[in-house]
């Protein structure tokens, strides 16, 4: 599988500078799974959805192409990390109950990765996909973040982006799909958060690569005068697919 490797370079801002999945997601998928022995949580990242499913499953190996974002993974007792690219993951055949990959779906090799979830997971297993796109604020700030990313690193976006602008619909979703509710991130972020967390884009990194300048200098004044000093509630909403394969 090629990997189209966008975060390791900015792994450590990534780890600091991307909000946290609620609660309640986890919980579903728990719901869901046929038993909570061990769920195997791919394009793992910095581990924030392996966080979430230890808090159900006795064991959650964590998985990701990058050794650099494995490297800034936060540890924890029931979650074991590795580097291994998302269809090779090196678990035995039907080993696990769950297979997560949040905010990365769009970036695999579809075939190959689904024969892998196939592969290993048990008779009724659960795979559950999700990403967010597109934050609110307010109306005084709003306007600002979608110049930037529409129009400042618009065309710095990889074209797999586009998928999530579709919110997964299009994708083909070998399972039985299960009905999921909608789910919403909401973070209390000063402006130095939200301006940590554009920072850590993919598309704001292709820039600087191309350009040798930093884009958020030219929102950065703008953003911090309507901001203030105070915190602002920003929310995404949850965009998920879930399914499982025949018992």
């Amino acid at each position: 599988m090629t990997f189209e490797d966008n975060f390791s370079r900015q792994a450590g801002q990534y780890a600091l500078h991307r909000p946290v999945y609620p609660e309640g997601l986890f919980a579903f998928i728990a719901e869901k799974a046929p038993a909570l022995e061990r769920a195997w949580d791919c394009a793992t990242g910095n581990g924030q959805a392996a966080h979430g499913m230890a808090g159900y499953v006795r064991e959650v190996i964590a998985t990701d192409a990058s050794s650099d974002q494995i490297a800034h993974a936060r540890p924890h007792e029931r979650i074991r990390y590795r580097v291994a690219p998302a269809d090779a993951s090196g678990l035995p055949c039907g080993s696990v109950d769950i297979v997560t990959i949040a905010t990365a779906l769009h970036w695999l090799d579809l075939d190959r990765f689904f024969a892998e979830v196939h592969r290993v997971l048990k008779p009724g297993g659960v795979l559950a996909a999700w990403s967010y796109f597109g934050h609110t604020v307010g109306s005084d700030i709003d306007p600002i973040l979608t110049r930037y990313s529409r129009e400042i690193v618009g065309p710095y976006w990889s074209p797999r982006i586009v998928k999530v602008h579709g919110t997964y619909r299009d994708l083909p979703f070998p399972f039985e799909e299960i009905d999921a509710p909608p789910f919403v991130i909401e973070v209390e972020w000063s402006a130095r958060d939200i301006l940590g967390y554009l920072g850590s884009w993919s598309a704001t990194q292709k820039f600087i690569e191309v350009n040798g300048e930093h884009p958020l200098n030219q929102i950065r004044e703008e953003l911090e005068r309507a901001w203030g000093n105070g915190l602002r509630t920003v929310r995404w909403p949850l965009t998920m697919r879930i399914g499982r394969t025949p018992r």
